[in-house]
């Protein structure tokens, strides 16, 4: 790959700034259409959203943790960027679509790179029905809320409500209940990644719910339908041997 064209994106923080203007001094500053790859300074937060900014373009995308939370991100080094980028392994994920109507009628789409999650917007629980394919799976779901992650989302919010890690390279979405009522056992289930998932929330006046897609969050909604986007990869770029599925591993036994 050639690295002499690089997009350098950076958040705000001090410390990414720091970075852009060391790097930005060593390789220049490539425009987005011109450049052959992007290299994002940050924590997770913004690795998802250069992603999610930079999708159109298609290039590879190589994080350098400047952030706090660095699970999609490489070590930040000023030095040797450029045999780094030769050297680094590609891991591709797809997205999650998610179609969001409020009580209104308004409709809002948004893709989920981690995570759609539905939560509950008020004092009382949400209840929510669950559909799979068209199919009621669960007529009844009360809890604080409940999402549907992809593999390279399963060890953020999904895992922090005792969700399954999935392998990265597996066709499955992990479906997580956040802090369930009842049924009082019911952990969740592992979907396949061509399922089509949707929720309807019940007594959305008494129990209003809002729905949430990688940071886009929309109020008072009714339904929310999720299914995952093959027509959309995301190339993410990682250190020799650091890549997603040994993260993932790591994480398990840590």
């Amino acid at each position: 790959m050639p690295t002499s064209r690089i997009a350098f994106r950076a958040s705000s923080t001090p410390v990414a700034q720091a970075a852009l203007a060391g790097l930005t001094a060593r390789h220049g500053q490539t425009p987005l259409g011109q450049a052959s790859a992007v290299v994002a300074l940050g924590g997770d937060g913004f690795m998802l959203q250069t992603l999610h900014d930079t999708q159109s373009a298609g290039l590879p995308v190589y994080g350098m943790n400047c952030g706090t939370v660095g699970f999609l991100m490489n070590a930040f080094d000023l030095d040797g960027l450029a045999d780094r980028l030769s050297l680094a392994e590609e891991t591709v994920i797809n997205p999650l679509h998610m179609r969001a109507t409020t009580a209104t009628g308004r409709v809002v789409e948004a893709l989920a790179i981690n995570e759609v999650s539905m939560l509950r917007a008020g004092p009382q629980a949400a209840k929510l029905a669950i559909y799979v394919d068209g199919r009621l799976r669960l007529e009844e779901l009360v809890c604080d809320g409940v999402l549907l992650c992809t593999p390279a989302g399963s060890t953020a919010y999904n895992y922090s409500a005792h969700g399954p890690i999935l392998p990265i390279g597996s066709d499955v979405l992990a479906l997580t209940a956040v802090a369930a009522f009842r049924p009082r056992r019911w952990r969740g289930a592992l979907l396949p990644k061509t399922a089509v998932v949707r929720f309807e929330v019940t007594q959305p006046d008494k129990r209003p719910v809002m729905a949430d897609a990688d940071g886009r969050s929309v109020r008072d909604v009714i339904s929310v339908e999720i299914r995952s986007e093959p027509e959309i990869r995301h190339r993410i770029l990682f250190d020799p041997g650091h890549g997603l599925e040994e993260r993932l591993l790591v994480e398990q036994f840590a």
